[in-house]
């Protein structure tokens, strides 16, 4: 299998997009959020993997603050299901942590399956409070990495771009 590239996704890939969401995701709309944030580039980071020109992956790191730390939401991130478990949103999320640390950011959050994201070494983070309040079965799937070490600094209300300010994205 053909390495997938990884690049900073353009406004021609919206297209590609709207068809990669709905077969990762069959069963939840993601297609207005990705929409939102994808109009807004300079409020987040939105990667692309391509293998031979088809676009096969997509993550998008939202630039967002806890207190005066520059931080990120990453979110969503989509494979389409033929290219699931080959590496392809390993290397999406390796290559946004890398650029997010290199932008400055000092703690990525995610709300997301612990299982998969802790091999990235995202864990479990009562310091930094989620935009809405989270159903108690979420409590684990709330999850930060720090980039530097701000951990002892980094506390409070992960302050989130516009995109993200809708409570029903928080709730199941």
């Amino acid at each position: 299998m053909s390495q997938p590239e990884i690049r900073v996704a353009e406004p021609s890939d919206l297209g590609a997009l709207e068809s990669l969401y709905p077969l990762a995701f069959p069963d939840e709309d993601l297609l207005p959020i990705m929409r939102a944030l994808h109009s807004a580039p300079g409020d987040a980071m939105s990667l692309i993997a391509a293998v031979n020109a088809r676009v096969v992956g997509h993550v998008v790191f939202s630039r967002c603050r806890v207190g005066d730390a520059a931080a990120a939401l990453l979110g969503p991130l989509a494979v389409v299901p033929e290219r699931q478990r080959q590496g392809i949103g390993t290397a999406l999320v390796t290559v946004g942590l890398d650029r997010m640390r290199d932008k400055g950011a000092r703690v990525v959050c995610v709300l997301g399956d612990p299982n998969y994201y802790q091999r990235f070494g995202f864990r479990p983070d009562p310091r930094i409070e989620p935009p809405y309040p989270l159903p108690e079965a979420w409590r684990e799937a709330w999850q930060s990495q720090y980039l530097s070490d701000a951990e002892a600094s980094c506390a409070g209300k992960l302050e989130v771009p516009a995109a993200w300010l809708h409570e029903e994205l928080w709730l199941p």
